[in-house]
């Protein structure tokens, strides 16, 4: 950064850092202990749509090296779009197995990357659950390299719970890099895995 972007007031935006991802079993640790919440072995990886030959080989190498793993449990990777026209790569796992669940979570985002498609790749979030059945997930922004807690309450009716992010938020501090923009903690409803 120059010294005109410093007199400007212009920043460089934060490259992502994908093993930033690898602090989620550590946190789920700390979450588990501050909220009850546990972790329930689904995750997923949200990319925009491109159409092309290139694309859809690179998201498909990324789908089979998942589908590929002799320790999974469970169905395979699936392949869902939204409401919005995102495309989301759901990984299952066995509750307990967030490790494996961040490594799936990680090799998709690192394929896309790898392909020229980082751009594409929007976030990617890890579900918890906790008493009554309420749901927790904590997103990555890839292009922001934070995480943020999205809590949405039960029901019908789009709404969250604010306070349980703020608890999360409080309670995360030291494990994860919260994203501060509290603007930036953007709603996925309907978010497989979540």
């Amino acid at each position: 950064m120059g010294l005109l972007d410093i007199l400007l007031g212009r920043t460089r935006p934060v490259a992502p850092d994908l093993d930033r991802l690898f602090a989620l079993p550590s946190a789920a640790v700390t979450l588990e202990a501050a909220t009850g919440f546990t972790p329930t072995g689904t995750g997923a990886v949200c990319f925009a749509t491109v159409e092309g030959a290139v694309f859809e080989q690179t998201r498909q190498e990324a789908q089979a090296l998942l589908d590929a793993d002799a320790d999974r449990t469970g169905p395979p990777v699936e392949l869902r779009q939204d409401d919005y026209g995102y495309s989301w790569l759901l990984s299952r796992r066995a509750p307990d197995g967030l490790p494996e669940l961040v490594n799936d979570l990680h090799a998709v985002n690192s394929a896309l990357e790898a392909g020229g498609f980082g751009p594409q790749l929007l976030c990617s979030l890890a579900g918890f659950a906790g008493a009554g059945g309420r749901r927790l997930a904590l997103v990555y922004l890839y292009k922001r390299g934070t995480f943020y807690p999205f809590a949405p309450l039960p029901g019908p009716a789009q709404r969250r719970d604010g306070a349980l992010e703020l608890r999360v938020r409080a309670a995360l501090g030291d494990d994860l890099r919260i994203e501060p923009d509290l603007g930036r903690w953007f709603p996925v409803w309907g978010a497989p895995g979540l």
